[in-house]
């Protein structure tokens, strides 16, 4: 994933990743996982969500051709912040692919929690780019769960907000999409008000925790912990999906700094590694199948940093402050630490009392739903991931969106 690049002066840089994996080896936390080479999603199974028009220009389009398809590249939103890049296509398969493997680990029970940090590219719709995402591998990767788990919960710390897959499951009462973010002032999406909590049979089933500028870890978990105990509480999912987006570090560049829905400063959010870190430990206590994927991150440094700690986290291991000496040493100077230190000047816009009446406002919302929706169980036919899992006498198939995905978006 590495070796793909977005284009000079792009915030996006995969390369990232290449830290992140460096940096796990260095740890030698990889001896304590099962690393496994992804596949590379198909057009089929991108069709699950996206639109064949789409899927076919992504697989045509290149830096060469690109005048060719000015129609396309306006139609679906393709250009300055999402760029056609060399190997798009395979890129999109990559990080699809991995998602999908890891959600269908989870469906067969042979993983309980399954790490993709080159996926949660939650912007991407059914039929446009958005947000430097083109597929949506997080819906993909839900729509797979979906195929054995009567209900699956989304939860995105990204920053920005979770559009794309709070949007494809704005209908349905299958997946609850809860997303903490940035929220006003012109923010990029511009969508997430505590208000949109989804419609017909999804109506209150969309989640939103709209925050402010600065929020640190105390005043972050001061929210986060209540309401996703609430959330647990009331929809009882069999099934996690968690989207770690790292732009909400201190310190981030927060990608295109000219543009007006960005802020003007390094950073909107101040939480330290541990702070974000902490949201992961609380949902892995819960001991669902989870799938744990990456998302936003401009600060690459902090970003290896970050998803190395979580990836740690997730196998329960203690990392040394000091980072043993890796490929990418000297991108960590000056100090060479694990620690992504919040800055202890910005202002948290984030009041006791805002916090508060934020956690008013989702509770009140939460109280409409009438527990816990029931699914009808059966076998999902001709599936063989179902057929897999079935295998495992704790996993049943069941029906439903998974089946039809197109009536729910």
């Amino acid at each position: 994933m590495g070796s793909y690049y977005y284009g000079p002066g792009h915030p996006m840089k995969p390369h990232r990743l290449a830290m992140t994996h460096n940096l796990i080896l260095s740890y030698h936390l990889y001896r304590k996982m099962e690393v496994c080479r992804p596949h590379l999603a198909t057009d089929e199974e991108m069709l699950q969500f996206h639109a064949a028009e789409y899927v076919d220009f992504l697989r045509r389009v290149t830096p060469d051709n690109q005048p060719d398809f000015s129609k396309q590249l306006q139609r679906f939103t393709v250009g300055d912040d999402c760029p056609v890049f060399d190997g798009l296509y395979d890129y999109c398969r990559l990080y699809t692919g991995g998602s999908i493997d890891g959600a269908m680990r989870l469906n067969a029970g042979t993983a309980d929690v399954a790490i993709n940090w080159a996926g949660g590219l939650h912007h991407a719709k059914r039929s446009e780019a958005s947000g430097f995402c083109y597929v949506n591998d997080i819906v993909l990767a839900i729509l797979q769960l979906l195929k054995v788990h009567a209900r699956v919960l989304y939860l995105d710390i990204d920053i920005h907000h979770g559009d794309g897959v709070e949007e494809a499951f704005f209908t349905t009462d299958r997946v609850m999409t809860v997303s903490f973010h940035k929220y006003g002032d012109f923010f990029f999406p511009g969508t997430g008000d505590v208000k949109d909590v989804g419609i017909r049979a999804g109506k209150y089933y969309s989640v939103n925790v709209p925050l402010r500028d600065g929020v640190n870890d105390d005043a972050y978990q001061r929210l986060f912990k209540p309401v996703m105990e609430e959330v647990m509480n009331l929809y009882r999912p069999s099934a996690l999906v968690l989207q770690c987006g790292a732009d909400s570090l201190a310190g981030d560049r927060l990608g295109w700094l000219h543009l007006p829905w960005t802020c003007d400063r390094l950073g909107c959010f101040n939480l330290s590694h541990r702070g974000h870190a902490e949201c992961l430990r609380h949902m892995l206590s819960y001991n669902l199948p989870s799938l744990v994927l990456g998302g936003g991150g401009y600060t690459v440094r902090n970003v290896a940093r970050c998803w190395a700690y979580e990836t740690a986290v997730v196998l329960g291991e203690e990392l040394a402050e000091d980072l043993p000496w890796n490929d990418y040493y000297e991108h960590f100077a000056p100090d060479f630490s694990l620690q992504v230190t919040p800055s202890a000047t910005m202002e948290n816009a984030n009041t006791r009392q805002y916090l508060d009446t934020v956690r008013q406002q989702v509770f009140e919302n939460l109280r409409m739903l009438q527990g816990a929706p029931g699914v009808q169980m059966e076998a999902v036919p001709h599936d063989p991931e179902a057929a897999a899992a079935e295998a495992d006498p704790d996993v049943r198939p069941v029906s439903g969106a998974a089946e039809h995905p197109g009536e729910h978006f």
